[in-house]
């Protein structure tokens, strides 16, 4: 690796920045005292200012005017990767958004060190579309495109699951093996691996796309579009009978990297004829207001903050935003049961990287959590039911792949 690489560890949900100063790792403040920040871009129509991290959740929040978007890293490999998109009087595709995402927070690290940093070293899930194997080639080919374009001259990558096996590596003794649950935004990744002398040996990595995102997109559908009209009937325009409500419009509504192009025209025409013909007006009148107001990443923050609270008690989700004192519950069983079929996932995924590594469960002798979906309760008392002598580590869970990027750096 050469002088003067900035690690990134670009994720669905949040961001870090590290490089090496003196030998030694650092990871540098990318916001106010924070060596992270949330992976949002808003684009403020009014002075006409491109803001990301904090800034661009509070200009949503805030009700600024213009156009939040968030779960960026979720759309690489896709068709709408370069599809124009006019923002600001612009004509823009995604691999432009989120290289102006990365353009500013290279400036920003170059800011805090004083250094120019001409490579990147990037981290990548094992897949980023596990059940695509096309579509996962394109979306390495995007993002690679992505840093190009923010100004770095070259890129190279490294799984984040055998970075935050490097990350480890001193905290564990010489022989031990341990198995990475890396559970970010948009990826459960895996990586078993064993302490030797000289590092870590890579047993093997596997992933599946489903992450922290998907449990926000899930609880939704399930808690927050029924609210909306999901499921409710809609009568025919001739004659008595009815049908449900189709569930795409909620399902999109649900979904991060989605919203913000659920705002058009046509889609709230659509919304507008379901309330007309609806059993129960008063849902659906949630479902038009929302699309009106553009309120669907607040409710999608709602959703979020509601699954942190139910992660450690029965909560109930706020959903003032749209109508006074509107609220969903959601208690720790809800949310269980909620999460059970993406859980298993997570839990069938684990499986097929013990196989490749020629493991079996009772060898496993360090669980390592990375990625705050993987702190769930649910995911943690899977896994842990899954490989019961494993010694659980959750030290390091927001910072082990940005320190195990570093780390290679040198």
């Amino acid at each position: 690796m050469q002088a003067n690489t900035l690690a990134i560890d670009f994720g669905t949900s949040n961001t870090a920045v590290g490089f090496i100063h003196n030998g030694a790792p650092v990871l540098l403040d990318i916001e106010p005292d924070s060596p992270t920040l949330p992976t949002s871009i808003f684009f403020d129509y009014d002075s006409r200012e491109t803001l990301v991290g904090t800034p661009a959740n509070e200009a949503l929040i805030e009700g600024e005017y213009g156009r939040f978007m968030r779960a960026l890293k979720s759309v690489l490999g896709t068709s709408i990767m370069h599809e124009p998109r006019r923002l600001m009087d612009e004509q823009i595709n995604f691999i432009e958004i989120i290289s102006r995402f990365l353009r500013e927070i290279k400036a920003r690290a170059e800011a805090a060190s004083g250094l120019t940093f001409t490579t990147a070293l990037s981290g990548r899930p094992v897949h980023f579309h596990s059940d695509d194997p096309t579509k996962d080639a394109q979306a390495l080919t995007d993002l690679r495109a992505c840093y190009l374009a923010a100004g770095f001259s070259d890129v190279e990558f490294m799984l984040e699951p055998e970075a935050a096996a490097l990350a480890n590596h001193s905290h564990l003794a010489t022989g031990t093996i341990g198995l990475i649950v890396d559970i970010g935004g948009g990826t459960s990744d895996f990586t078993a691996f064993e302490a030797v002398e000289t590092g870590i040996q890579i047993l093997a990595s596997h992933g599946v796309r489903v992450g922290g995102t998907d449990f926000d997109r899930k609880l939704s559908i399930d808690h927050i579009m029924p609210l909306l009209g999901k499921g409710s009937q809609i009568r025919k325009a001739f004659g008595s009978e009815t049908m449900t409500a189709p569930n795409a419009i909620f399902h999109n509504l649900a979904t991060w990297q989605k919203i913000p192009f659920m705002y058009t025209g046509d889609i709230r025409r659509d919304a507008n004829d379901l309330r007309k013909y609806a059993a129960e007006p008063a849902l659906l009148k949630r479902l038009t207001d929302t699309l009106e107001n553009e309120l669907g990443h607040d409710l999608a923050f709602a959703t979020e903050r509601g699954k942190i609270e139910a992660n450690k008690a029965d909560a109930t989700i706020d959903l003032s935003v749209l109508e006074p004192r509107l609220t969903a519950p959601l208690s720790q069983a809800a949310l269980g049961e909620s999460l059970a079929a993406l859980t298993a996932k997570i839990k069938t995924a684990a499986a097929e990287t013990l196989a490749q590594a020629s493991l079996t469960p009772a060898q496993i002798n360090s669980l390592i959590f990375v990625g705050g979906s993987s702190l769930m309760s649910t995911v943690e008392a899977t896994l842990q039911s899954q490989f019961p002598t494993a010694k659980p580590h959750r030290t390091s869970a927001f910072t082990a792949v940005i320190e195990g990027l570093t780390l290679a750096t040198r």
